[in-house]
């Protein structure tokens, strides 16, 4: 009987950390005409390969509905590679997605990536980071805003975020 116990408890310990993948690291940097664009980090790809591409939804942090969402019908997909970069609001009207609201100077924004499951389970199922747009002497600069953000706003202008 007791094999039996300890076999079920071990089950039960292993069952939590094969269940929850991490949050891979997304990044975000100034595509044509300063439009935003999303990628993962070069060091998520190092890691893991290129993720397949589900889909893509910027919202304001902290609030639920997307700003903007894009995503790839279940019979097409494409590999998400650091070298590449999807612009806010797409250019690719065959895609679903929503319409882009207009983003604001000193806003605090998520971007979230989702994948398709890969052949490796330890691959994430999810990109995020978050990013502003920064008032710069040129105009509006796309800013990543890191984990190191301190309350209130940024050395660039960024409003502290409702998360």
């Amino acid at each position: 009987m007791k094999p039996l116990l300890i076999l079920c408890l071990a089950c039960l310990a292993v069952l939590p950390a094969q269940a929850a993948r991490r949050v891979g690291e997304a990044e975000v940097r100034a595509g044509a005409n300063g439009v935003p664009c999303f990628t993962i980090s070069q060091r998520e790809e190092g890691r893991g390969g290129t993720p397949d591409f589900g889909s893509i939804t910027v919202t304001a942090s902290g609030d639920k509905l997307p700003l903007w969402r894009m995503a790839m019908p279940r019979d097409r997909t494409f590999p998400v590679a650091f070298s590449m970069c999807i612009p806010y609001g797409g250019r690719i009207p065959a895609l679903p997605q929503t319409p882009a609201a207009v983003l604001k100077e000193g806003e605090l924004y998520t971007v979230v990536i989702d994948a398709r499951p890969g052949k490796s389970p330890a691959r994430p199922l999810r990109y995020q980071t978050r990013f502003c747009l920064a008032r710069q002497p040129a105009g509006l600069k796309v800013h990543h805003v890191g984990a190191e953000r301190r309350a209130g706003r940024d050395q660039y202008g960024c409003l502290p975020g409702r998360d």
